[in-house]
């Protein structure tokens, strides 16, 4: 490996948030996925977690569109679950809480929430949101504030919304680059993964 690609990989790895993460529930659409993964890599998020409970979804298959994710899934590893508990179990052992978007009004503000946290955050399908076997099971809810007629973003652009208030609160915090978010084991192995790749 070049000189250059080597401190580019590393300049990456410095900035990587290992304490966030994003589950992507029941998802339809792949370029949504998609653009949420080129949303993650851009705030410094290294893995997602893409669930599909529903039956007719568990047999679909994942491909990344190239032009959507503009290459990011070298960058952002997808852990695939069809089992809802499994997946909230295994998002539980890396993160400190997990919190869904919602469209009620009886949620946190998204800007009024302390987001430097370990943090996943939950997005559900296009058609009904995060189901509520799922809801019941975290640790909260929030509501991403808007004043028009319709109630909701889609999925990728509310998934943006949240990651980069996220990264505009770790920003002011001065959280990018001094590898506070995880440990030097962590940062080794994410360094290790990239330049095997």
């Amino acid at each position: 490996m070049r000189k250059e690609r080597l401190e580019k990989i590393e300049a990456l790895v410095r900035l990587r948030q290992i304490d966030l993460t994003v589950i992507l529930e029941n998802i339809h659409d792949p370029h949504n996925i998609s653009a949420c993964l080129r949303t993650c890599d851009a705030v410094g998020i290294s893995e997602i977690f893409i669930l599909y409970s529903e039956p007719e979804l568990s047999a679909q298959k994942f491909k990344p569109g190239k032009r959507t994710s503009s290459g990011t899934k070298k960058w952002v590893q997808s852990h695939m679950f069809f089992d809802r508990e499994e997946c909230l179990e295994e998002v539980r052992t890396r993160y400190q809480r997990i919190i869904a978007s919602s469209v009620s009004s009886n949620h946190h503000d998204l800007y009024d929430l302390d987001l430097t946290t370990s943090t996943a955050f939950v997005f559900g399908n296009e058609f009904s949101g995060v189901t509520e076997k799922t809801l019941s099971l975290i640790d909260g809810t929030f509501t991403i504030p808007m004043v028009g007629m319709v109630d909701s973003l889609n999925l990728s652009v509310a998934c943006a919304v949240t990651l980069y208030e996220t990264f505009r609160q770790r920003s002011a915090q001065g959280m990018y680059g001094d590898n506070t978010s995880g440990t030097p084991d962590q940062f080794q192995k994410l360094l290790q993964r990239y330049i095997d790749q």
